[in-house]
Order: structure tokens, then C-alpha cells, then sequence
């Protein structure tokens, strides 16, 4: 798993100031991804794991391994909730080690982005996390080697190639040259999953939870029995532990009967006037979100009523209890997450499911996918099966299968093979490999000297 034999290596003094043991799962990857950032072509590679398996250190000894190389890192996150905390971990690692670090938002003063804007151009700082701000015109990379991306499923396609295209080298004429990019999911999107099957996207799964992960057991309750199951968990939080209430709104909606999470937290607080029970959701400013989020994890919160704001980037060992109310409005990939945020530590995690009836077709499979597995990837081909793969040459992120007689499914044995034989034949024959590029991605001329 080293990537140099050199003791000052940032890979090698990054991973001995771990406080914790690296799992099998997570060298096996680790070593996948640094093999590939050896090769004289980019890296495209999809790392999957389920929520808490450890994705995060797996991303940062990848920026160890760029930093080594001479180049700088962008991590782009879709919420600021969720940099801000990356950007503090990430903080905690590399700082002690002499790496310069900068965070990048929507929300900074000018003065500040004007400081972060300068500090990425001339590169002084190797590690750049932030949100969507990092694909604007204004931010210019030195040397961007690697770009990563958390929770691709929440970018468009268009997002993601753009952040690589901040690294890009070449002008026309030529092929253009660009970073490495690692995106991490713990449930791909369809369209992931698919390219993954057509090896535009190599795949790493970390297969395996730390020590202290435990499996989350689902449950799921008619809404008509929602009063009944409050005086439970209200019983079980007066007892010393912590649980999410998650509402599909933050206020009370006109077309929607659904239940809201402001009106929700007044009736708790009313009924409930002792327990220590707040409100998170997107509204709410960085703040104010930062401020709840460390209460809950200090445990001075027992009960935290939230919008999916919640969703990512959330780890709080003693929350045992998830409550999603109306799951049949939530999508797998939602549902994944959300259950994610609990199993964290040694006690028993149960997440509940609350959903109306009449259910549509759609709306009854995913409830029972959710009930039946745990597994991360088994969901995300239940996605694909509902929603699609989308387009494989376009941005679509769902819809009907583009494919006249395959099917992604059914085929999945063959396609397997059809990877193989294509890795050989870039191999034994790259002249035909070229010549079908140059007349399929037109955008990719190859200049007449580099043939």
C-alpha cells in the first residue's frame, strides 16, 4: 500500500498518525486507486461503500499520495454543513504534517474567497474542500491532480466533469489531459452503476464495516400508528439515548398532506416541555446548523427533528433510532443515507419507516428493498431496475434503458466478459482501440505525430 519507500513520504506519515487500524477492505482499495495514479492516463474510479465503512480516509490517503506528486487536491461536497466538517477532519490529519489546507463556499466574505482564490492559484495550498463553489469561473487550480467528489449522487453529471475540467491540459488539435478523479457514493446513482457495467468508470467496493460499525435493523409502521410509536421513543430517548425524527418538509405545505418538521417540533416541544429536543433543516444558517449538530453529538440533545439536511456527513456513535416519516416520498438512495446515520456505535439501531397508504407499485419496492438488505450496491441495482440508467453518452441521470436489445440486468454476465475483452484488446491492439475513439469522441483528435 506504500507509494514510496521514503519515511518523510506524506502517504507513509500520514497513515502511522492514524489513530486507528486501516481494515483489509480499505488497504485493498487503497491500493487499487494508487496503482492507478501511477499510470500515464487518468484515473475515473468509482469507490462504493456503504455509509461509515471508512471512505473518507481512503480519499485522504489518495490526496497523500497526489500531495507526494507535486499536485494539488479538490474535494467537492454538495452541502456546506457537510465541507465544513470534511474540511475539519481533513484539518485534524494534514495540518500536524505541514500540508496548507483551504476551504471554499458560497457563504465566505469577499475578502476571504479572495484570499482562498489567490492561495489555489499560486499554489501555496495543496488541499482545496468546498461545495459547488469550486466549479465556478472564478477559481483558477495551479496544478489540480486529483479531484474528489462525496456523495456523487447528489451532483449532475455536468458538475462532475467540470470540477475535472478545472485541471485540464491541452489545447486543440490535441487530446486533452486530465486529473485523476475519485467519486465515493455509498449508494451509486443508476447511471453510475450502468457506466460502471461499460467500465467507463473502474470500481472499488470497500466490503467490509469497521469494528465498531453495527447492522441497522429496518422496520416498517403505518403512519396510522404514528401517535403510539412517538410515546416509544420518547420513552426510549428519557432513558439516555438519541434519535432523528426526519419530515419530507420544513413547513407546513398546502398541496401536500405532509407531516411538517416545524409544526412536528412545536407539538413535541408542547407535549413534551422537559425533553431536549431541537429543529435542524436547510433554512437554518451554517451557524446555527454547526451549533445543533455539536449539541447532538455531545448528547445535550435527545431527540433532533430534521429536514433531510441530515442526510450526510453526520456521525453520532450513541443515535440509535432513525424515524423517516412518509418513506414512500424518499428515493432508495435517500433512504440508504438517512438509515446510514445510525449503527454507529455498540448498541442495537433500528430505523423506522412510517408510510401512507395506498402505496404505489414503485413506492411498495423500494420500502421493501429497504426492509430486506442493507447492502449499499444491492439497492443501487434496485434503483437501476425503477429509474434507468439514464444516458450514457448524455447527462441524464435516470430514465429508459438507451439499449435496443440488451438489458443491464439480465446481460450483467456477458457485459462482464465484454469488459475483459475490450481491457485486451487495448492491449494487443491499440491501433484499432485508437482509430475507433478518434471516430466515435470526435471532441478527442488525436494529433497526426502522436500516431
Amino acid at each position: 500500500m506504500k507509494s514510496s519507500d521514503n519515511p518523510e513520504s506524506i502517504v507513509i506519515r500520514f497513515q502511522q498518525s492514524l489513530p486507528f487500524k486501516l481494515t483489509h477492505a480499505q488497504e485493498n482499495v487503497i491500493q487499487e486507486i494508487f496503482n492507478d495514479m501511477k499510470k500515464s492516463y487518468p484515473m475515473y474510479r468509482l469507490l462504493q461503500g456503504d455509509v461509515g465503512s471508512g471512505k473518507t480516509v481512503v480519499a485522504a490517503m489518495a490526496s497523500a499520495q497526489a500531495i507526494d506528486s507535486g499536485t494539488q487536491v479538490a474535494l467537492m461536497v454538495p452541502t456546506e454543513l457537510l465541507a465544513q466538517q470534511h474540511f475539519q477532519k481533513f484539518f485534524n490529519w494534514f495540518h500536524p504534517l505541514g500540508i496548507h489546507l483551504t476551504f471554499l463556499s458560497g457563504n465566505l466574505t469577499i475578502k476571504n474567497k479572495k484570499k482562498a482564490l489567490e492561495k489555489i492559484s499560486n499554489g501555496s495550498t495543496q488541499i482545496i474542500i468546498g461545495t459547488q463553489s469550486l466549479i465556478q469561473n472564478d477559481v483558477k487550480f495551479k496544478n489540480l491532480g486529483l479531484s474528489i467528489i462525496d456523495e456523487q449522487h447528489r451532483f449532475g453529471v455536468n458538475q462532475r466533469l467540470a470540477l475535472n475540467d478545472k485541471g485540464k491540459i491541452g489545447s486543440e488539435g490535441f487530446c486533452n489531459v486530465y486529473p485523476h478523479q475519485l467519486t465515493m457514493s455509498a449508494t451509486p446513482i443508476p447511471r453510475t452503476l450502468a457506466m460502471t457495467v461499460f467500465a467507463d468508470l473502474d470500481l472499488s467496493v470497500i466490503n467490509q464495516l469497521p469494528p465498531n460499525r453495527t447492522e441497522v435493523r429496518t422496520k416498517l409502521i403505518s403512519i396510522s400508528r404514528r401517535d403510539e410509536l412517538i410515546s416509544n421513543v420518547i420513552e426510549i430517548v428519557t432513558k439516555g439515548q438519541q434519535a432523528y425524527w426526519v419530515c419530507p418538509l420544513v413547513e407546513e405545505s398546502e398541496t401536500l398532506t405532509l407531516k411538517a418538521a416545524v409544526d412536528f417540533h412545536k407539538d413535541i416541544i408542547k407535549k413534551f416541555p422537559n425533553l431536549h429536543v431541537r429543529l435542524i433543516h436547510g433554512k437554518l444558517s451554517l451557524i446555527e446548523k454547526i451549533a445543533i449538530m455539536t449539541d447532538f453529538q455531545n448528547g445535550k440533545i435527545s431527540l433532533l427533528i430534521a429536514s433531510t439536511v441530515i442526510e450526510i456527513g453526520v456521525d453520532v456513535p450513541n443515535a440509535t433510532l432513525m424515524i423517516i416519516e412518509h418513506a414512500e416520498r424518499f428515493g432508495l438512495a435517500q433512504l440508504h443515507q438517512l438509515r446510514g446515520r445510525i449503527g454507529r456505535g455498540n448498541n442495537l439501531s433500528i430505523c423506522i419507516l412510517l408510510y401512507q397508504k395506498p402505496l404505489s407499485f414503485i413506492a411498495r419496492e423500494r420500502l421493501r428493498a429497504m426492509f430486506e438488505t442493507n447492502d449499499g450496491f444491492e439497492i443501487a441495482k434496485m434503483d437501476l431496475k425503477q429509474r434507468g440508467p439514464g444516458e450514457f453518452l448524455g447527462i441524464r441521470q435516470s430514465g429508459i434503458k438507451p439499449l435496443r436489445f440488451a438489458d443491464l440486468e439480465k446481460d450483467y454476465v456477458l457485459m462482464k466478459h465484454a469488459n475483459k475483452a475490450a481491457k485486451w484488446m487495448s492491449k494487443e491492439y491499440p491501433n484499432m482501440i485508437r482509430n475507433h475513439l478518434n471516430r466515435w469522441i470526435k471532441e478527442c483528435k488525436l494529433h497526426e505525430k502522436s500516431l
